[in-house]
């Protein structure tokens, strides 16, 4: 009998801690091939990604910057929405690094490609776990998850990304200093900030998980607004530049998501019988 249809208790009596170790590995490896899949693919593509996608919010013409403009000119200040060109060079200075950078691009890109089938195999490895009602929403969970991800991915390259490579491609500290950024500082910070992105939305998914098992309450999480507040701050700054407009920008959506995430807690908090007296 397959383990999605062996009852709760009855698989916990059946598997090992070795066998529950086993089950994860091979979801772990169908999980790698997948991202093994999506990085041939994200290398095939190698040029496109790098001169369309990455080297998108470099330039003046991105989709970013064009509506930014054309709010300048809606609001009739277009010379101070409207960005000019980014005047600097991207350039190589090892032999190696655009290739070792071509792996890169496949990595990150053959992780995001995957990160659905992904979200599919930790379900998997947890449905045993699952009562039959919450298996009924699974599916919905998992398609909320990679909505969470596709759009922190969205909002960190067209968004966060554009902001931070004008601020930080703009920003001179003498006019005697030549802008001149490596191939792989460009690929790191475009790439991981829009994936931290992408990872950070995800923070709804976590809190359900947490609260399910009773280590989150909405209670807790309510009492706590302030350092989460706090912490959020912090995050932003980190993994932003040196930009307060990029920070704000980014700790808005982490804690309209950390207020959903209270109504999440209040919505799965474990049920506690009530004992009535005994008459």
């Amino acid at each position: 009998m397959p383990l999605d249809q062996i009852d709760v208790d009855e698989y916990d009596a059946q598997m090992s801690f070795l066998e529950h170790l086993e089950a994860l590995r091979w979801h772990i490896v169908r999980s790698l091939v997948a991202v093994v899949i999506g990085a041939i693919i994200a290398f095939v593509n190698g040029r496109f990604i790098f001169d369309t996608i990455l080297l998108g919010p470099t330039r003046n013409h991105f989709w970013s910057f064009r509506k930014l403009c054309e709010l300048g000119e809606y609001l009739g200040r277009p010379e101070t929405l409207c960005l000019g060109d980014m005047d600097f060079v991207v350039k190589t200075v090892n032999i190696q690094e655009q290739f070792y950078q071509h792996f890169m691009i496949a990595a990150i890109g053959g992780l995001i490609f995957a990160m659905p089938y992904i979200l599919f195999e930790i379900y998997r490895f947890i449905k045993p776990a699952l009562k039959s009602t919450e298996k009924k929403y699974s599916g919905l969970i998992i398609g909320f998850a990679s909505l969470l991800f596709f759009t922190g991915i969205l909002f960190g390259y067209f968004i966060l990304t554009p902001i931070s490579v004008n601020f930080l491609g703009t920003y001179t500290l003498s006019d005697s200093i030549v802008r001149e950024f490596t191939v792989a500082s460009v690929v790191s910070f475009i790439s991981l900030l829009t994936l931290g992105a992408g990872v950070i939305f995800e923070l709804p998914i976590v809190i359900y998980f947490l609260a399910k098992i009773g280590i989150l309450t909405a209670e807790n999480m309510k009492s706590y607004r302030r350092v989460a507040i706090v912490v959020i701050l912090i995050l932003s700054a980190v993994i932003t530049p040196p930009d307060v407009t990029s920070q704000i920008i980014l700790s808005f959506p982490i804690l309209l998501l950390y207020e959903i995430g209270i109504i999440i807690a209040r919505r799965v908090a474990p049920k506690i019988p009530v004992e009535l007296p005994e008459s």
